[in-house]
């Protein structure tokens, strides 16, 4: 999926566990990689199944965000939101996990959501813009039309009030543009 990335820091391991840099910015401008992160969120969710997503902050404080497992596991997604891109509306899922070090980097224009797949999965993730609650978003996690496999019944998901009500993929009217 054009943008989204799969990165993989190196790990120290020893007798006493492991050591990782999860993020050097001098490392990522030099890969090309030029985001300013602002903010760093932390959630923990004790069910698996809990499913948090599929959540966008439209412009002007549109977010790319990489995310990380802390502890657990979680099946993570990105859905290309942003109109005339030739993969508009389609997903990218990776598995993250404490374990395999994974981090998903998904710029602005994509839904992002997870899965958990273990319980108290701790998810930690950067924003490169703050939090701005009047352009909060969300687009319904099993929406037919998107048809992501998360690996879970959508009877059994373990979900928010505002995830519950969410908009079908259908009503959504992006407001992001792909920029080729």
């Amino acid at each position: 999926m054009p943008g989204v990335l799969i990165l993989t820091p190196r790990r120290f391991a020893d007798a006493r566990g492991f050591f990782s840099e999860s993020w050097n910015q001098r490392v990522m401008e030099e890969a090309g990689i030029e985001i300013a992160f602002v903010q760093d969120n932390h959630s923990l969710s004790r069910d698996v199944g809990t499913v948090r997503g599929l959540h966008f902050q439209s412009p002007p404080h549109a977010q790319a965000k990489l995310v990380r497992c802390g502890r657990g596991a979680l099946y993570d997604v990105a859905v290309d939101v942003r109109r005339g891109s030739p993969s508009y509306g389609k997903w990218v899922g990776v598995e993250l996990s404490a374990d395999n070090g994974r981090q998903l980097l998904i710029p602005a224009g994509f839904l992002h959501g997870f899965v958990t797949r273990e319980p108290d999965t701790e998810v930690i993730y950067k924003c490169s813009d703050f939090y701005a609650p009047e352009c909060d978003g969300a687009v319904r996690f099993d929406d037919p039309d998107l048809g992501i496999d998360w690996g879970i019944e959508a009877s059994a998901a373990v979900l928010s009030d505002k995830d519950r009500a969410a908009q079908s993929f259908a009503a959504f009217d992006t407001p992001f543009v792909w920029e080729g």
